[in-house]
């Protein structure tokens, strides 16, 4: 499992025009499955993105208070190492992602977190104000 973490001062998604997921200073949180993921990647990823001092004053997220917004990212596993063409053959299938997806957003609600989403499969629009600007890659 994979995730991109962006520090934002708020973020939104739209999906056919409607906003279907929005917080305020938080994170977003892109989150990447592959095919062999289970619970203990799932786990790791959410005490990760719950715990990692990397909002200002070195706090955690859920020491500020601040919301989560997960968006399903099978792009985190393109592999580009050949070519001019991404292969996505290192993405789970939307069937096994998609539940994995879920437990993140809800594990992190579970830790009392915020939690937006966007929406599983969907061609969305991302808007957010990144802050720092501060960026994390996670691998689990």
């Amino acid at each position: 499992m994979r995730a991109v973490l962006q520090r934002v001062t708020r973020a939104q998604v739209t999906v056919e025009g409607e906003v279907v997921g929005q917080i305020g200073p938080g994170l977003v949180a892109l989150i990447g499955a592959t095919h062999d993921d289970g619970p203990d990647q799932v786990a790791l990823i959410v005490r990760k993105i719950a715990e990692l001092r990397i909002m200002r004053d070195e706090q955690s997220v859920m020491d500020v208070g601040g919301g989560v917004l997960v968006v399903s990212q099978f792009t985190l596993y393109a592999d580009t190492r050949k070519g001019r063409r991404p292969s996505w053959n290192g993405a789970a299938p939307g069937p096994v992602a998609e539940p994995l997806v879920e437990q993140v957003a809800a594990g992190l609600s579970e830790r009392g977190i915020p939690v937006e989403t966007g929406r599983f499969g969907a061609m969305m629009e991302v808007e957010l104000v990144n802050d720092g600007p501060v960026t994390i890659l996670l691998e689990a």
